[in-house]
C-alpha cells in the first residue's frame, strides 16, 4: 500500500521549507526509518525518514522546491520492487536460445561463484544507505567537498554518529601526513602563486539564498521599518574581568572542564540589569507590553547559513561554569548544523559580540520581538585617565540597540552603565 512522505511539523513557528537534497533516487529500495530527504527551514534543517518499508515510488517536490508544512513531497510504493540495474532486466528475453543451452550445461563453479558476488550487492546498498544515515548533513557536505570517504571515518556523536569534526580532522590528519613527505616539484614551484583575474575576465555567479538567509534578511528589514530602533554606547575597562581570568583558568578549565570566557561575565551583568530595568526585558503586543520575570538570554552565533540565536534558558539560575559549558556547546551545534528548534525558540533578551571577528564598534539590529540587545566589540589597549594619569587598559566599546517605544532613553542609558560597573568590578557579581 502506499504511503505518502510528507512535509512534518517541526514547530508553531515553522511553516513551509525547502528541499535541500534527495537522499533516494525514484526506484531505490527503502527500509522505516531512512533518511530519505533533506530540508532546509529558516532555524534548522532536518532529515524526514521513511514512513515504512518499500520503493520510492516517486519524487514531487525535487531539490530546490518550497513546499509548506503537511504537503506530500514523495511516495513510497509498499508492494513495488526496487529497480533492476541497467541492462538486466532485459537479458531474459534478449539471450539466445543456443547462449541459454550452453550457460545451462556450464560447470556448476561458475554458477557458483556468482553468488558471492550476488550476495555483496545488498551489502553494499545497505553499507551505502548507512553511511548516509549515520552522518548529519554538515559531516556528509564536508566530506564531499573535501573527497573523504565517510566509511573510514570515525563518528564521535551519539551512537557512533559521525560529525563534520570527525572528517576536518581526518582530511587534516591526512593533509599533515602528506605535507610531510618531501616533494621535489614542490620545490620548484613559485612561493606565490599568481591569481591575479584573467583580462576581459568579467564573470558573475547567481546564487540563491539559503531559507535560513531569506529569512534573516526578511526580519531585518521587518525589525528597522516596525521598531523605534536607537543606539546607546559606552565602554568598559576589562582590566578585572581579564584578571580574574588569568588568576583562575587553569582551576576553572580542571574543575569544569571548560574555559573561563567573556560571555558568562556579561551574561551575569545583562541579567542583573535586566532585573533593575525590566522594561528592557519586554516585548510589545498589541497596545500592551508584556513584561516578562524570567531571563532567557539568546547568545548569537555565527554559522554557515547565516546568524542564529540559540537561547540560555532562565539564565539567571546558571552559574559561570553552565553558562560556557552551554555555549560552547551552542557554537558546535551551529557548526555542524544540528542545532535543534528548543535550542532557538524565545529568548527575552539578545547578546551579540562582534568582537570575534574584529569589530571595533557596532549598532546591533532588534531580534524581534525582544525589545533590547546588547552589542560587545573587540578589546584593544587604549589610554585612558585613571585618577588624572593616563594608563594603558584593556578597552572594550558596548552598545545597547533598543525599542524607544516602551523604553525610554534614560533607562537604555542607565542599563548599560550598570552593565558597565558590573563588569568592571566582576566580584560585585557574587552580590547578584
Amino acid at each position: 500500500m502506499p504511503a505518502n512522505v510528507v512535509v512534518p511539523e517541526v514547530g508553531e513557528s515553522i511553516v513551509d521549507a525547502r528541499v535541500a537534497k534527495w537522499l533516494k533516487k525514484v526506484g531505490d529500495a527503502v527500509n522505516v526509518g531512512d533518511a530519505l530527504v533533506e530540508l532546509e527551514t529558516d532555524k534548522i534543517d532536518l532529515e524526514v525518514a521513511a514512513p515504512q518499508g518499500g520503493v520510492l515510488a516517486s519524487i514531487v517536490h525535487a531539490d530546490g522546491a518550497d513546499v509548506k508544512v503537511g504537503d506530500v513531497i514523495g511516495v513510497i510504493d509498499e508492494a513495488a520492487s526496487a529497480k533492476a540495474p541497467a541492462g538486466q532486466a532485459d537479458a531474459p528475453t534478449s539471450a539466445k536460445p543456443g547462449a541459454a543451452a550452453a550457460a545451462k550445461a556450464g560447470p556448476p563453479a561458475a554458477t557458483e561463484s556468482a553468488k558471492p558476488e550476488q550476495a555483496k550487492a545488498p551489502e553494499a546498498a545497505k553499507a551505502k544507505t548507512d553511511d548516509k544515515t549515520r552522518a548529519t548533513p554538515a559531516a556528509r557536505n564536508a566530506a564531499q567537498q573535501n573527497e573523504v570517504d565517510l566509511t573510514q571515518v570515525r563518528g564521535s556523536g551519539d551512537a557512533g554518529r559521525v560529525m563534520k569534526r570527525d572528517v576536518e580532522a581526518l582530511r587534516s590528519a591526512a593533509a599533515d601526513k602528506a605535507a610531510a613527505k618531501p616533494n621535489a616539484a614542490r620545490a620548484e614551484t613559485p612561493m606565490r602563486e599568481d591569481r591575479r583575474r584573467p583580462e576581459g575576465d568579467r564573470t558573475e555567479e547567481r546564487v540563491r539564498m539559503s531559507k535560513r538567509r531569506a529569512t534573516i534578511a526578511r526580519r531585518l528589514v521587518e525589525a528597522q521599518s516596525t521598531a523605534a530602533m536607537l543606539t546607546t554606547f559606552n565602554e568598559v575597562d576589562m582590566s578585572g574581568v581579564m584578571a580574574i581570568r588569568e588568576r583562575h583558568k587553569l582551576t576553572f578549565k580542571e574543575r569544569f572542564g571548560v574555559g573561563l570566557g567573556l560571555t558568562s561575565f556579561f551574561v551575569k551583568a545583562a541579567v542583573a540589569a535586566l532585573r533593575e530595568f525590566p522594561r528592557i526585558n519586554a516585548e510589545i503586543q498589541g497596545d500592551e507590553m508584556v513584561l516578562k520575570h524570567y531571563f532567557d538570554v539568546g547568545v548569537a552565533v555565527g554559522a554557515k547559513e547565516g546568524l542564529v540565536v540559540p537561547v540560555l534558558r532562565d539564565a539567571d539560575r546558571m552559574s559561570f561554569a553552565q553558562i560556557e559549558r552551554k555555549v560552547r556547546e551552542f557554537a558546535s551545534a551551529a557548526d555542524e548544523g544540528t542545532l535543534s528548534l528548543a535550542d532557538l525558540k524565545g529568548g527575552t533578551f539578545t547578546i551579540t559580540n562582534g568582537g570575534v571577528f574584529g569589530s571595533l564598534m557596532s549598532t546591533p539590529i532588534l531580534n524581534p520581538p525582544q525589545v533590547g540587545i546588547l552589542g560587545l566589540h573587540t578589546i584593544k589597549d587604549r589610554p585612558v585617565a585613571i585618577d588624572k594619569q593616563v594608563a594603558i587598559r584593556p578597552m572594550m566599546y558596548i552598545a545597547l540597540t533598543y525599542d524607544h517605544r516602551i523604553v525610554d532613553g534614560s533607562e537604555a542609558v542607565q542599563f548599560l552603565v550598570r552593565v558597565k560597573q558590573l563588569v568592571e568590578d566582576p566580584g560585585a557579581l557574587l552580590l547578584e
